[in-house]
């Protein structure tokens, strides 16, 4: 017997930190996503219990300037795609300089001199990853309200974009999650 399970990662990890930060009896407040204030400074002792508590999860403590800028567009960018609304329209450059009041040119240079890739690359993957949840999950969404779900211009523009990272089609993709369903 095989079992689908669907998670938010948003949510996993927020209850991941919230039970290691109460265990560890650390007064803390979620400033939102990958964010945590601390009341305190923390004891050697209790910053290495959290640090290896928070690893087993495969959380990591980010303590460089760059790379926790780089985690916050990351962020950002995945709540953008997974939890915006189907009427509403984002604008990746003005969502990103609102929130962390850089601008657009400095947030693209950062993330490209840390990550190797640039920000609208990182967008394009997470549509994707998007599109195939979308399309693996039991919904009976079409293409078409894929596309208009994730701000893709048309279909086609899906399309292309979905074959060049994953090197099949939509519809390939779609038969194969269907043929896997009949297997079980």
């Amino acid at each position: 017997m095989k079992l689908f399970v669907k998670f938010d990662y948003q949510v996993v990890c927020k209850r991941v930190l919230e039970a290691q930060l109460n265990e560890l009896d650390i007064p803390y407040k979620l400033n939102g996503i990958g964010e945590v204030e601390l009341s305190s400074s923390l004891q050697a002792d209790k910053k290495e219990a959290l640090i290896s508590g928070l690893e087993f999860y495969g959380i990591e403590i980010i303590q460089d300037e760059k790379d926790v800028l780089v985690q916050r567009i990351k962020d950002l960018v995945s709540d953008m795609i997974y939890n915006s609304q189907e009427d509403q329209d984002y604008n990746t450059s003005t969502l990103l300089t609102a929130h962390l009041n850089y601008s657009y040119n400095y947030l693209s240079g950062v993330f490209s001199e840390v990550t190797y890739s640039s920000i609208e690359n990182f967008v394009i993957l997470k549509k994707i990853d998007y599109a195939k949840e979308l399309m693996s999950s039991n919904t009976s969404l079409t293409l078409t309200e894929i596309a208009h779900r994730l701000q893709y211009s048309s279909v086609a523009h899906l399309s292309g974009q979905f074959k060049k990272i994953t090197g099949l089609t939509p519809s390939s993709f779609q038969k194969i999650i269907a043929k896997r369903r009949e297997r079980i």
